[in-house]
């Protein structure tokens, strides 16, 4: 993933506009100033999309919060916007936002995270964002890489491995909530 050193950072309707105006590409403000930049491919955009649907359809049969896509930036405490390719955020928390800070980039930590490794990361370059999230206060991310055809989980307490799994359950942060990934991985 690209890293670009601004004269200055970008604020968050800078931020916004750039992102409008350039589809396709993916721009993530680092909470040190620095923009992230990455377009998504064909497979880790399937990948995604299918996961997505996934935290969907669950959080339908649940009604438990609100699901987000990849084209929402999240506002962490730290200052980042980061976006993650599916999020989830319980309805309370959404709720107690004002209707400005809604249309924005929420100004809070998504409850759970989900990215997708694409060809053009590595695996530690990905494995690196985990720790940002959870310091900004996520509960849980869930890293797929579909290159080695595992599954990583992270939560405040530690990290779980998955090597080729098809289900991989996230108990308790999802509760009920199982990823299912035949499908997700191709040979």
């Amino acid at each position: 993933m690209p890293l670009l050193d601004l004269l200055r950072p970008v604020s968050d309707e800078e931020l916004r506009l750039l992102s409008e105006s350039n589809p396709g590409w993916q721009f993530e403000r680092l909470a040190d100033g620095r923009l992230a930049v990455s377009p998504t491919g064909g497979e880790s955009g399937r990948i995604s999309a299918a996961v997505l649907g996934q935290l969907y359809r669950w959080n339908e049969a649940r009604g438990l919060g609100v699901v987000f896509d990849a084209s929402t930036g999240f506002k962490l405490p730290d200052g980042s916007v980061l976006a993650p390719d599916a999020a989830f955020l319980l309805g309370e928390r959404w709720q107690a936002l004002s209707q400005e800070a809604r249309e924005g980039f929420p100004p809070l930590a998504p409850d759970a995270v989900f990215e997708v490794r694409s060809r053009s990361q590595g695996l530690e370059e990905l494995r690196q964002k985990a720790p940002w999230y959870l310091a900004n206060g996520v509960r849980l991310v869930v890293l797929l890489d579909p290159y080695l055809h595992r599954v990583e989980v992270f939560r405040p307490g530690g990290v779980e491995g998955h090597q080729g799994p098809e289900r991989v359950p996230l108990d308790p942060e999802l509760p009920g909530f199982v990823l299912e990934t035949r499908g997700l991985f191709l040979p």
